[in-house]
């Protein structure tokens, strides 16, 4: 009875350490998407990154208990596939401009960052995060021009005006 409420193949420490860095390194890109105030606040990269994490662990000690065979990567499949639709309900179009595409982008990331902790990998999943968390932080500049919400407060207009670049056709 007691073996349901303990990992059977890794340690606690291991689980935590895997569980706090699918926490903590999500939250970073998360804050970053809240402080700036894009479609989807931190919450829901923590969640994703937690619970693909719980999943992969949860995956790998039905793997290595016997029993019925569990194949991780079709769980990573399904984290991958199931996040991708999460996604693109954060893009949206407004004109001739597709938005929430960093912030798609990014809760994708926050899954393959949750698996990647819960297969052990925090250093790997580390390294994604801070070259997202760079990349959003460093293109701000660059990706305001085509935000049409934005102003030009060089003429007072907007990205929206005859003057925008259009991103579609």
């Amino acid at each position: 009875m007691t073996d349901l409420f303990q990992p059977g193949t890794i340690g606690w420490l291991d689980t935590l350490i895997r569980i706090g860095a699918a926490t903590f390194l999500p939250l970073l890109i998360g804050l970053e998407r809240f402080v700036h105030r894009k479609p989807i606040d931190f919450r829901p990269f923590v969640i994703i990154s937690v619970a693909a994490c719980a999943l992969i662990i949860g995956s790998f000690e039905l793997m290595t208990e016997g029993g019925d065979p569990v194949d991780p990567t079709r769980v990573m499949e399904g984290v991958i596939t199931g996040i991708g639709f999460i996604g693109a309900g954060a893009m949206f179009r407004q004109g001739k401009y597709v938005q929430g595409a960093g912030s798609a982008a990014s809760i994708w990331c926050a899954g393959v960052i949750g698996l990647l902790c819960g297969m052990g990998e925090i250093w790997l999943a580390g390294i994604v995060a801070a070259i997202v968390l760079v990349l959003l932080l460093v293109s701000g500049p660059f990706t305001g021009n085509w935000d049409p919400t934005s102003t030009d407060s060089a003429n007072g207009k907007g990205a929206d005006d005859s003057e925008a670049t259009n991103l579609l056709p």
